[in-house]
Formats: structure tokens, sequence, C-alpha cells
């Protein structure tokens, strides 16, 4: 991308947190990276991409495809060896992105394993790894790449090298880059241990403020009109910012940090609980990067405070539900605190002839260019569309109100229930009730085998795994089974004119590994959330055990949709979406009450099924209807409901019915149901993991059962 092409970073309107802290990673890289997280339309790409213009320019060595540094070139370099005093050229940092698509060889590099075999020889193509080294790794929508890909960017990015083995063969290169993230939490979240590998977080939205609203569409629309132009007029703001870098990475080696920052460094991680020493030692870099880029050669307290809250929000998440954040007034108290404990420190000394800073500004070229307000405004990346995040949750029934002859719209107790008092009357729709305690729940998995997205529930064919076979390979071979291999050349060796210890191997002769792991299912929550599950406070309990199972699919790398029911429709929740505490968020503030449409829940949950078969058809769907098996509202509603539930069974959908009926007399209308999908019935006490040992051997034999007959 072309200068000319490309956004200034001057000229992005407010996001002072997120141009700050790719500031401290271009001043100092072993910050570790950023990962930005924010809705659509955020400026988050715009950003990353503005920040290689300010980077200074790189030397390499000439002809070296993995940009070796004339000066100290990389001894083990595949390229290599080079000697050091050999020519060399000079070019920008590039800006390398990863789709969300790469593969495993599109990022580490690839080793051709048949020139090994047949030739002995080291053939090895750089990957995108080689390409970001000494510029930036851009990933966006990390969130979304497969778990193993991240193991690897995020281990190559913490050793500075990449490894490459394939069958005993290895090859090794320096890969050292500035890893930038970018993520919409709406879309899925980040393991906290993947999310802890990450330097520093910021969190991005879209500002409310019409003033600058209007500037970012104003500078935007005058960007798309003439890019050349519009460079043109920031192109002083960003030589000056670019000159400010270097200054800073230069004065970074001479920037002190003393006893008594590294004290309130260790209290504040202490005090917010804050698991491992990796969160001390960013805020230790963050906080001397800070000091250089205020022109300071000492670490001062406010360095300290801006490098907690870039640094530590997302490394005290203790569930997947939990949003990042950092109570400010406890971090002020605990600086206080740990201020009062220590001796007071010498005053901050700036370099001779320049005036000291605050780390987030006070210059016209910082972190603050156009002097918009602070907060975290729109930028164009597009114009924020101000949607804020997920629509608001329905809390009106679209049905009308329950008639009379509705019991559990009036009484709120089902039959064969004792309330224990006198029945009282409740409206049609009820206050969303608090979920109760989650628990470990038993392993519900799809039976067969499948060959979907790698997560950790139900058995696949998958890259990595253990080896259950061999095959002849489709196209470039990935995963060499060397014993079917050595198998297939064996018998021609003496007609191919085999002389010596070495194997004549030809194309023909190469097998491919077939490995068997685990994938990770779309789970579709189907709660009945009729008037009939608020009797006996029983919806607490349902949300409870739906949030734990929430958990698990999070646990499972699994895909989550919720379909609820009630008053004379259901209606889909959240569709299917990789976002479990999106789908958390739905369910706490599912409201009750009304007829129990059971038929239109399991018709809606057909037809998202299906769609979703459209999408994606290798991700197999696991459907768990939640409800005690009653339907009221329209006419025969019980056969309805076994009509809708046969439409499961004809396409083999795997299906759990939780049983949410409760008291001393029970109609069993959850079983029947299970019948008719083909499925297995549990009650709440059964999904429990300490109370029933055979839960997933049961799933997998009624699917069996089914396939016999």
């Amino acid at each position: 991308m072309s200068t000319s092409s490309r956004y200034p970073f001057t000229a992005i309107v407010g996001q002072d947190d997120l141009r700050l802290a790719l500031l401290l990673n271009a001043v100092s890289p072993a910050v570790g990276g950023v990962l930005v997280r924010g809705e659509k339309g955020t400026a988050k790409s715009t950003a990353v991409r503005a920040l290689a213009a300010l980077l200074p320019p790189v030397r390499t060595v000439e002809g070296c495809r993995f940009s070796c540094d004339p000066a100290a070139p990389d001894p083990g370099c595949p390229d290599g060896p080079h000697p050091a005093d050999g020519p060399g050229g000079e070019r920008a940092a590039r800006m390398v992105e990863l789709p969300v698509g790469a593969s495993e060889d599109r990022l580490v590099g690839a080793l051709d394993i048949e020139r090994a075999l047949a030739e002995g020889v080291k053939a090895f193509e750089p990957g995108l790894l080689a390409d970001a080294h000494r510029g930036i790794l851009y990933v966006d929508e990390v969130n979304l790449l497969h778990d193993h890909l991240i193991d690897l960017l995020l281990d190559a990015a913490a050793m500075g090298a990449s490894y490459v083995e394939r069958e005993g063969v290895s090859v090794r290169h320096a890969a050292r880059f500035l890893l930038v993230g970018t993520m919409n939490p709406e879309e899925g979240e980040l393991r906290p241990q993947l999310l802890d590998r990450f330097g520093l977080t910021v969190e991005v939205a879209a500002s409310r403020e019409p003033d600058q609203r209007v500037e970012v569409v104003r500078r935007r629309l005058a960007f798309e009109d003439d890019p050349a132009a519009f460079a043109g007029r920031w192109s002083g703001e960003e030589a000056g910012l670019r000159e400010r870098v270097a200054a800073a990475r230069a004065l970074l080696p001479r920037v002190r940090l003393g006893d008594g920052a590294l004290r309130r460094i260790a209290a504040v991680c202490a005090a917010f609980e804050v698991d491992g020493m990796r969160g001390d030692l960013v805020m230790a870099r963050t906080a001397t990067a800070l000091a250089a880029w205020a022109g300071r050669t000492e670490v001062a307290v406010e360095d300290v405070r801006q490098a907690a809250l870039l640094a530590l929000p997302h490394r005290r998440r203790r569930n997947p539900f939990d949003a990042p954040g950092l109570d400010e007034e406890k971090l002020d108290e605990v600086l206080r605190d740990a201020a009062a404990g220590d001796p007071e420190d010498e005053p901050p000394t700036p370099p001779e002839g320049q005036a000291p800073e605050e780390p987030g500004g006070g210059d016209d070229d910082g972190p603050d260019p156009d002097g918009g307000g602070g907060g975290r405004p729109d930028p164009g990346d597009g114009a924020g569309d101000g949607s804020g995040g997920l629509p608001p949750q329905r809390t009106e029934d679209s049905g009308a109100p329950a008639p009379e002859d509705a019991p559990e719209a009036l009484t709120g107790a089902e039959p064969g229930e004792s309330g224990g008092g006198t029945p009282r009357p409740a409206s049609a729709e009820q206050r969303a009730v608090a979920a109760g305690e989650p628990f470990r729940t038993k392993v519900l998995s799809v039976p067969g085998l499948g060959a979907g997205a790698a997560g950790r529930r139900s058995r696949a064919r998958t890259e990595h795994g253990r080896t259950t076979g061999a095959t002849r390979p489709e196209g470039a071979l990935t995963k060499l089974h060397l014993t079917a291999t050595v198998r297939a050349a064996a018998p021609h060796q003496r007609a191919r004119g085999r002389s010596g210890r070495g194997l004549v191997v030809r194309r023909d002769d190469l097998r491919q590994a077939t490995r068997e792991g685990r994938e990770g299912n779309l789970v579709l929550f189907v709660v009945d959330a009729s008037g009939s599950m608020a009797a006996r406070r029983r919806m607490g309990a349902v949300k409870g055990a739906v949030l734990s199972l929430l958990l698990d699919a999070y646990q499972r790398r699994d895909k989550v949709g919720l379909v609820t029911f009630r008053g004379r429709e259901a209606e889909v929740a959240l569709p299917p979406t990789s976002s479990v505490d999106a789908a958390a968020a739905r369910l706490q503030a599912l409201p009750t009450g009304g007829r129990t449409p059971l038929a239109a829940g399991l018709l809606k949950a057909h037809d998202v099924l299906r769609v979703e078969r459209l999408r994606d058809a290798t991700r197999r769907p696991l459907l768990v209807v939640v409800t005690d098996g009653r339907a009221t509202g329209g006419p025969e509603p019980m056969a309805l409901a076994g009509r809708a539930a046969r439409l499961h069974a004809a396409e083999a959908t795997a299906s759990v019915v939780v049983d949410c009926e409760t008291g001393p007399v029970r109609l069993g209308l959850a079983g029947e149901l299970a019948r008719e999908l083909r499925g297995t019935a549990v009650t709440l006490d059964e999904l429990r993991a300490e109370a029933l040992t055979g839960l997933v051997k049961d799933v997998t034999d009624h699917h069996r059962a089914r396939r016999a007959a």
C-alpha cells in the first residue's frame, strides 16, 4: 500500500488510548503487541495500517528472504550464512496481514517433504511470519482464527523466532515483529490464556458526541475524494510524529525504572489478583516506554498508572462472561498506599534542554494530534453506525395476553405441583430472574465422525490429533505418514535402480496421514420461557443450567444460538455466533410468561439449523431443548409439537432434552418429546457432571440404535 493511499495516523479523530498503545509498541516492541477490542466501524484497522508509515526504515541483507540486518545477521538464517559486511539495502517497514482463513503453512512457511525425502534438500518457502520480521503483523478478527494458529503466532512473538518441523526435518528463522490483533467481542472471545499473551489491550467505541462524529465523516470523505491531497495536508504532522517515535526509541535505553516504580507495579498486580508474572513484566516495559515517549529518563507514578490501565484489564477475567476492565478508584488507592510505604522518589529529570511531558500528550504531534476530545470516538474506517453493540432485548410478549383458561398464566403453577400456599395471580409476562449458580456439566457430544472446525466436543477428522491411517494426498502433502510412504516405495527399489543406503521415493509413493481429533459444534438452545417455567422459581435454576452449558460450549470452541418460545410464538433471541458471552447476556435478560408454544420453538429451531447447514455444512448441530415438555395454545398443541420434533429426527439432528419438570407428581412429557426427537432426556440434576457418569454414552447409544433401526 502506497503512503498516499494510506489514511494518515495523525488524521484519526480521538481514540487516544488506541493511538497511545500502538505508539508505545512502536517505541518498544518488547511491550508485546496490542489487542484492540471494539465494535465495527471504529477505525481499528485504519489505525493499525497507518502505524506502519511511522516506523523507521529497515536495512536488510541483499537477497535475504528473511530480512536479516546487515549489521547483525541471523547466524541460523536459512538463506545464510551472511557475511558481516555484506551488501545491504533499505526498505520501508512492512505491515503484513494474516487472513482469518490462512493455513498453518501460510503462516509459518512450507517445507517441501517430497524434495527432503527424495533429494535430501531442505526446500523451505517462507510464510507470513518471515515477511513480518522487523515490521508489523496485523491479525484482523484474531478471535476467529483457529486456536492452533493463534498458539503458533503467539509462540513466535514471544520467542522472536519461528520453528517449522515436518517428520524430523526442521527449519528455524528469526521472527520479531510488532503484533496487533483486532476483534469484535460480539463475534466471540479469546481464551484467557491467549488474552494474557497480548501485552496491551484497548477498548474502542464510537463517539456519542455529534461534533466528533461530524469531523470523522468530514475527514473520511475528504480522504476518499483525493487520498494523495489529503495525505499531503497531514504530511507535516506525520513527519513530526515519526521523528518523535525515533527520538523515544533512542531515549528508551537510558530510562531508569527505579525500585519505587517496581514496588508500585508489584503492588498493583497483587491488589488486582493478576495471575502469573507476565502482567508485572508488561507493566514495567510499558511504563518505561511511556517515560521515553514523554521525553523523561525516569519512570514516574503517572507512567505506572497509565501502564496498568493498558496492561491489566484483560488479565483480570476470571470466567468467559466477565467483561475486561479495571476499577480506577481502586487503582489510585493502591498507588497511594504503595507510595506511603516507600521513600519519596526523586522527581524525574528530562534530557538537557527538554521540558518534561505528561505520558499521554502535551505535544501537538503526540497521541492526540488532532485535538479531538478524549474518550473513544469513532474514526473513519467507514463511519460508525452508532448501533453500540447488541440490539435491545425484547421485553414484551409478542402475542396477545393469555386468556383466562391458561392456568400457567394465571397461577404460575402447573398440574401436579403444590405451591405450598394460595395460588397467586401472575401477569402474562414476569420480570427476568437471575440465573442460578453455574456448575460443571456432563459432556454432550454429537455421535459419529465429523469434519468440522477444530474444537473440543465431538470426534472428527482434523489436521491435528492422533494418527489413524494413511491416504494418497490430494494436492500438496501436509502431514506425511512415513511408515505408509516407505511401504509404498519399498517394492519398487530394484526397478528404480537403487544403489547404496538411500531410498528412492517418488511422488506416487507419498502418503498423507489421516488424523482424528475433536471438532466444535453448533449448539442450539431452545428454551421454554412460558409461564409454567416461572412456577416454583424454576427459571433461575433453568437459566443456571443453560449458563453452565454455555460455559461448556465456550471451553469446547462451539458456536451457540438461542431460540426462546412463550406466548404465541418463538423468536431467535441470538442467531448462531461464536460469542458465548452474548448468549449469556441474552439469557440473563430473558423474561417469562404466557402460554407454551412448544411446536413453534421446535419449528423455529428447524429453520435456524436449515440455514446454518447451507452456510457451513461441515459444522454438525447439537439441539438442546430446555423444557418441561408441556405445550399449550391452539388446537392439539401436543400433536403439533410431536410433528415438529419428528422433523428434527428425520434429519438425524443430535438432540438432548433437559427436563425441567419438578414437584412430587411428574407427567413425563419431556421424556416423550425426547423419544419423538430420537434423542436423550436428562433432568437438571442429571446434567451435573458429578451426578451421572454415562450421559455421553447414553446420547451416543441412542443415535447408534436409531441408525441400526
